[in-house]
């Protein structure tokens, strides 16, 4: 592959994870000997980043010539700063010429606002963090706004939710540019659990159905996410908590919106999905992995749920 440079622009009050995941994806893709150049632009010499650490020696980006192989990455910013946006014409200007050379430009979180304010976003595709969707949508009424997605591509141009999942989306490009088995090395190497999907959720099936301050029923749902494999009845949930079986029932529902059943199936085929995209396990494995008897049981719940077999799954998100 020809040597590429990825241009990292850093706006005011930059979030320094924003920056700091993709960067050390593409600093990992350098050390396995890929040719990448990083440099790093912004439209001020000294940027005091949101968390109070002062960055300096910065190139302007008037002096940096991106080609057709290259990436811009635009990292996000203080959400204070989200009506503040400083950067004038001039840059939007440079920012369309790259486009015009099909130039990769990448926004991280909401870093988005600043590439769609330049209006190479318009009727296009895109993303931000999920606390920003609706002011997303109000003040660039032509995006095309996918609510719940971690990344998006449309054409040159991507987008990502925000904070780590910008990691996910460098790993995309890597794997779009160099293959999965280099991306997936690099995830190795950063101790990335899994690399996640553009169409992932933004909030972990882990964490969802927890917005609430129940002890006890913490204490289920722990127990089920870390026991999917196990068979448990609800008198046995119930010791565990030392609460009648149908008062758990109740505050279980109260509590998370949904039945302890609707639960356990959400966590299942999530695990379920994890595994026939980031295992070589065979489907029965897989199934009982996931608290299923037979493989049949787990065909029956991907394809209800998610209308599709796991093989299906499998060849899709691999």
């Amino acid at each position: 592959m020809a040597a590429a440079t990825i241009y990292f622009y850093i706006p005011k009050q930059v979030t320094i994870l924003d920056l700091a995941g993709v960067l050390e994806v593409f600093q990992e893709a350098k050390n396995l000997g890929l040719p990448y150049t990083l440099k790093f632009i912004s439209s001020n010499p000294v940027i005091t980043s949101s968390s109070g650490l002062e960055l300096s020696s910065f190139t302007h980006f008037s002096k940096a010539h991106p080609k057709e192989n290259d990436i811009i990455v635009i990292s996000g910013f203080s959400s204070g700063q989200i009506n503040k946006i400083a950067e004038d014409i001039s840059f939007f200007e440079w920012l369309e010429k790259a486009n015009s050379l099909q130039t990769t430009i990448a926004s991280i979180c909401n870093g988005a606002f600043i590439l769609a304010k330049s209006g190479l976003l318009d009727f296009k595709e895109c993303t931000t963090h999920w606390k920003l969707i609706e002011k997303f949508k109000k003040d660039f009424p032509l995006l095309k706004v996918q609510s719940n997605m971690l990344y998006t591509k449309a054409d040159n141009l991507y987008t990502s939710a925000g904070i780590v999942t910008g990691i996910d989306l460098a790993l995309f490009l890597i794997e779009e540019r160099h293959g999965k088995e280099v991306a997936v090395t690099i995830a190795r190497e950063l101790v990335v659990y899994k690399r996640r999907q553009g169409s992932d959720q933004q909030e972990s099936v882990y964490l969802q159905n927890r917005n609430h301050c129940d002890e006890k029923i913490h204490i289920v749902q722990d127990w089920i996410i870390y026991n999917l494999e196990k068979t448990s009845t609800i008198d046995f949930l119930a010791d565990l908590v030392h609460i009648g079986p149908r008062n758990l029932t109740r505050i279980f529902k109260k509590k998370t919106g949904i039945t302890i059943a609707e639960y356990r199936t959400k966590l299942r085929i999530e695990k379920a999905k994890s595994l026939l995209i980031h295992s070589d396990y065979k489907i029965e494995n897989i199934a009982h992995l996931c608290g299923y008897k037979t493989s049949k049981q787990l065909r029956v719940v991907l394809e209800t749920h998610l209308h599709e077999l796991p093989t299906e799954i499998k060849n899709r998100l691999s």
